[in-house]
């Protein structure tokens, strides 16, 4: 093990780093616990078995973005539903 000086100080101020102590950083996702990783959202997600929705862009009038935007977290798949509910009585042609 190679000796080095503290990172940290008696005043708890850090020190400036060597490049010995750069050689000894490991990534993040190899000494966070995993219950860590996963709220801090490092985890990837998988693969999808089956894609459920398809990546569009859509332009919307602006004060109905903002009604559904002001709706909170979930507002695009408020419009999807919203749109799902048009198609049960309506053509889209």
């Amino acid at each position: 093990m190679v000796s080095r000086l503290p990172v940290i100080d008696e005043d708890g101020e850090v020190s400036d780093l060597s490049e010995v102590d750069a050689t000894l950083f490991r990534p993040a996702h190899e000494v966070l616990p995993l219950s860590l990783q996963t709220r801090l959202g490092m985890t990837p997600r998988g693969p999808q078995k089956a894609p459920t929705k398809v990546a569009t862009t859509i332009r919307l009038s602006p004060d109905v973005a903002q009604a559904f935007k002001a709706s909170g977290r979930g507002w695009q798949t408020r419009i999807d539903a919203a749109l799902k509910d048009w198609l049960r009585t309506h053509s889209p042609v």
